[in-house]
């Protein structure tokens, strides 16, 4: 059978990567095209047909700059359907893309799967409709999307989080502490990780309130990590702390504690199970934590929390995120902390819920039957 897949990002590209191994595992004629990136084109054995790197447009002022770009992707996305006709459409998260690409295969009468579920149940609830509408079946990798589905007379199929083996897998090559403190040339001290975000905006927002925080632990050595693509000089404009590149897991896997910028990299460290304090400062004022809120249609915004459906991550959003009261949850969670257990505790319960199935393969099992 022929399968196209669209992932519009690193992460996209590595869980998509792990899917089209699982289907060539089950489907041994599967014939791939895709949009996507290097560990894709490594899995299927053919180039993308588009990079990642010229998809990923990110934020409302970015979108606009490039409206052009990706009005030209979308097309190229389009055409390329129709002319491949693919037996099975399957989408990596990307909503405002790939959304417009499902409608024109349901079109096709080409069957749509979505593998990693955008995020519709935190905002623009108003997409589960298009998902409803013009997709065959939607594959979580979180327990609570099948509830929230459900609620929109919608079944979803729970395959698993792809991200436990993917942690696993890392824990089991990590290099020794001794051989990551070399590398970087950091002294015999324990570490704490700051993990500031990926993007320029979260680093400048973020990290001033990290390195504040940090101040109130010398016992400690602060590391940044530096995300891809953002150059060096960039963080020295706040910082003369080590930075280490490309290697975030590593560092957080070394460390006694993280303070790390609300996103994937919450759902990471709690499966490493090193501590962590959430940090989102954005411009920090009332008003924009009251707006997010309204426009918030969950609880919590770390993935380990909403997994676990209770706190056991301290959130500091906007003006609750200053140096002293980051510090404060900090001290309760480090070595020795009143909460560190409780923390713990929740991310052994956090990873029952989230199981040890393999999601690649649970996915590619559900998409060759359907199609069989």
């Amino acid at each position: 059978m022929k399968y196209f897949l669209i992932a519009g990002e690193a992460s996209g590209d590595l869980h998509a990567a792990d899917l089209i191994k699982s289907i060539r595992s089950r489907d041994k004629a599967a014939d791939f095209r895709f949009f996507g990136g290097d560990l894709m084109s490594e899995a299927a054995g053919t180039a993308p047909l588009l990079h990642y790197r010229e998809m990923a447009y990110m934020g409302f002022s970015e979108t606009l700059r490039h409206l052009r770009t990706i009005l030209g992707n979308l097309r190229r996305a389009k055409e390329a359907v129709r002319e491949y006709h693919p037996d099975a459409l399957i989408l990596i998260d990307l909503p405002s893309f790939n959304l417009k690409v499902a409608k024109y295969a349901h079109k096709l009468g080409i069957p749509v799967y979505y593998y990693i579920s955008p995020k519709v149940w935190a905002w623009k609830e108003y997409r589960v409709k298009q998902i409803k509408k013009y997709c065959r079946r939607v594959l979580a990798i979180f327990p609570f999307e099948v509830d929230f589905y459900r609620r929109h007379g919608y079944e979803v199929d729970f395959v698993g989080n792809p991200s436990v083996v993917e942690v696993d897998k890392k824990l089991a090559a990590l290099p020794s502490r001794e051989e990551f403190l070399k590398e970087h040339k950091l002294r015999d001290r324990p570490l704490l990780a700051l993990v500031p975000g990926s993007r320029r905006g979260e680093i400048r927002n973020n990290l001033p309130v990290m390195l504040a925080a940090a101040d109130q632990f010398p016992q400690y050595r602060p590391v940044v990590a530096a995300a891809p693509g953002i150059e060096l000089s960039f963080y020295r404009q706040f910082t003369d702390l080590p930075l280490v590149e490309n290697q975030t897991f590593q560092l957080i896997a070394h460390s006694r504690g993280a303070l790390v910028t609300s996103g994937t990299a919450t759902l990471e460290t709690a499966l490493i199970g090193t501590p962590q304090v959430v940090c989102y400062r954005a411009n920090g004022s009332k008003l924009s934590y009251k707006l997010m809120a309204a426009i918030l249609k969950v609880k919590f915004v770390s993935l380990p929390n909403l997994i676990a459906d209770r706190e056991i991550i301290p959130e500091m959003l906007l003006h609750y995120c200053t140096p002293d009261l980051v510090a404060a949850k900090l001290a309760e969670v480090l070595p020795d902390g009143p909460g560190r257990k409780a923390q713990t505790d929740g991310y052994a319960d956090m990873r029952r819920r989230l199981g040890t199935t393999p999601a690649p393969d649970n996915a590619a099992r559900l998409i060759v039957d359907d199609l069989s």
